[in-house]
């Protein structure tokens, strides 16, 4: 399956979770798309819960299926927590650490500036999205790319950043200082969904 390009709002309103982050796709609407989306529906097996929940952790990073999956059997080969693992490999991606500095105002937008060449690594140029941040790392934008105006408008809206990213306003620089810990992630998802379903 490839990525999903279609209307976040509409992904967000059938899982009933905010992709985005902000809450703002269940603000008018908080129920399932379609003309039957308000009626009342069946209680879900344990299957549906699983798939659900895997369906919200792969839209929230907007990653394919082949991909998810991917870091999930990666994931398995690490010594922690097999859930928190998986959260920490997708919260390290590169697209989501641009996303989490504030140089883009979604995934979406990240993805673009890191295909399009505008981000930097320790000043090297890496246009990989999936690309592994490790602690340490500098994430940066290239000369040409700081006087964008969608990277500025994105940092002149951001009010607040994750602890685990520092950001140097006039170096124009960003630091992936540490893991995230689980509590510093999203609550609504029940992770433990997830490896379920990849343990059926």
């Amino acid at each position: 399956m490839s990525r999903y390009t279609g209307p976040m709002y509409r992904k967000a309103r059938r899982l009933g979770f905010s992709i985005l982050e902000n809450g703002k796709e269940l603000l008018k609407k908080p129920y399932s798309p379609g003309q039957h989306g308000q009626k009342r529906k069946r209680k879900p097996s344990n299957y549906a819960l699983q798939l659900n929940e895997k369906q919200k952790v792969r839209f929230m990073y907007g990653v394919s299926e082949r991909q998810f999956k991917k870091t999930f059997q990666k994931a398995k080969k690490l010594k922690g927590v097999l859930g928190e693992d998986f959260l920490i490999l997708l919260e390290s991606r590169l697209d989501n650490i641009v996303y989490r500095i504030g140089f883009a105002n979604t995934r979406k937008g990240a993805r673009q500036l890191v295909n399009h060449g505008h981000i930097r690594v320790n000043d090297k140029k890496v246009d990989i999205p999936s690309y592994q941040v490790k602690p340490g790392d500098i994430v940066s934008l290239r000369e040409k790319s700081k006087d964008l105006p969608i990277v500025l408008s994105a940092l002149e809206s951001r009010s607040k950043r994750v602890e685990y990213v520092d950001f140097d306003i006039n170096k124009m620089t960003g630091v992936y200082v540490r893991h995230p810990e689980r509590s510093e992630l999203n609550s609504e998802i029940d992770i433990s969904l997830v490896v379920e379903y990849y343990s059926r």
